[in-house]
């Protein structure tokens, strides 16, 4: 199943400008960013907790920006 990641990737822009600046943010390069943002690699729970940290989303509204 590939999931879609409009807005978290409208998010980050919205908050940081650019994905780039965003991968700064979290310690991860731009290109690990984009490869889990295309679903060539995965996201574990953990990835998601800092990300919703970073972005200001509130945890119980994770599934709204990562399982769409």
């Amino acid at each position: 199943m590939a999931y879609q990641y409009k807005k978290l990737r409208g998010r980050i822009i919205e908050v940081f400008d650019s994905q780039g600046e965003f991968a700064k943010k979290i310690g991860l390069s731009e290109t690990s960013v984009s490869n889990k943002m295309t679903g060539k690699t995965g996201f574990d729970q953990t990835d998601m907790v800092q990300w919703c940290e970073a972005l200001g989303i509130p945890i119980e509204k994770a599934g709204e920006y990562f399982f769409a």
